[in-house]
């Protein structure tokens, strides 16, 4: 396999799934999302399991329909099991802490939000 074919692989396997993730978290179906925006039900699902490489005014498309930004889309940092990850770290340390410790705690997190 050429080198730029497995690149493409690599992004269709990667794009495909953050499709399905936003899609669904947008509570869209396959098909809605398709109707939205003007694409096939069977390119879209091709897409979403990596067997079609999309290209970026699909991606644009797809974006904007879900209002969001070709940055966020490709910024996976900040996914759900980093934040769950972040939220066992943060009960861990909490649970170390004595109850005046948490008290205070208490009193910081309500003076900041």
């Amino acid at each position: 396999m050429e080198k730029d074919s497995i690149f493409e692989t690599e992004i269709a396997a990667a794009v495909g799934p953050r499709i399905t993730e936003l899609r669904t978290a947008k509570n869209l179906s396959v098909n809605k999302l398709a109707n939205l925006t003007g694409v096939s039900q069977s390119y879209l699902r091709d897409v979403e399991l990596g067997k079609k490489n999309p290209t970026i005014n699909f991606l644009a498309l797809i974006c904007s329909t879900l209002r969001i930004s070709l940055r966020d889309f490709f910024d996976i940092k900040n996914s759900d099991s980093d934040e769950k990850k972040e939220n066992e770290l943060l009960h861990s340390k909490i649970d170390t802490l004595s109850h005046e410790q948490k008290s205070c705690l208490l009193q910081f997190l309500n003076s900041i939000s």
